[in-house]
């Protein structure tokens, strides 16, 4: 598999099969992906990666906390800015309406669509979970700098056959998990991703995104 490939083949996984994730390879596909890019070498991210019977324990608090209060605390930072202009609000609405289309949830039913929503917060039942967190004094560069790890991580799952989903949604359970794995007061929950094989049965895992054409974001000048 090329680059192209990797890209275009990538895709958020919410529905994964009960297949292990070899975990030295894994190791190896995380080690590779500390060669992204950041501003100064700084290398902001800071990776927990959850497997085994720790994943299973986490799992199951999370179930407990879900029933306690199913939204967390509140996420530490603006997953999305409050209103959300055009054309953004548009794409995201249609990204979630085509996803709940596909998984036959209207939108009357809100119970139904919570429910599915509670999902993330299991790893949509992927064998691996991973939290990336962002010292606290770290601005928009370093923030940046993480995502462009994570996309290099996400690009070399799919080079391994694998897939992933990355989930700004566990920012709401940052208490939880930073308890759970013992996390230093100054990192901040950035984001979750679910990790392993994709299941190609799963309806929600057979809609197609949208992309903008090129020319709403793209100005040449030459």
């Amino acid at each position: 598999m090329n680059v192209t490939q990797a890209v275009t083949s990538r895709r958020s996984i919410r529905a994964f099969l009960d297949k292990p994730v070899d975990m030295d390879r894994l190791r190896t596909i995380i080690e590779t992906a500390g060669r992204a890019p950041s501003g100064g070498n700084l290398q902001p991210w800071h990776i927990h990666v959850l497997s085994g019977e720790p994943m299973a324990r986490f799992k199951a608090l999370m179930r407990e906390r879900l029933a306690e209060a199913p939204f967390g605390d509140g996420a530490e930072y603006a997953v999305y800015p409050e209103p959300l202009g055009e054309p953004y609000r548009s794409r995201r609405f249609a990204v979630g309406e085509a996803m709940y289309e596909r998984l036959g949830i209207p939108r009357e039913d809100k119970a139904a669509r919570i429910a599915w929503f509670k999902r993330n917060w299991q790893f949509f039942d992927a064998p691996v979970g991973l939290f990336c967190h962002v010292r606290r004094d770290h601005g928009p560069p370093q923030w940046s700098d993480c995502g462009m790890f994570l996309q290099t991580l996400m690009l070399l799952l799919r080079e391994a056959g694998m897939d992933s989903c990355a989930q700004e949604a566990w920012a709401v359970h940052h208490k939880t998990v930073r308890e759970f794995l013992d996390v230093p007061a100054e990192l901040m929950l950035f984001t979750g991703m679910a990790i392993g094989w994709r299941d190609p049965d799963a309806a929600v895992n057979g809609f197609e995104v949208a992309r903008a054409p090129m020319e709403e974001w793209a100005r040449f000048v030459s």
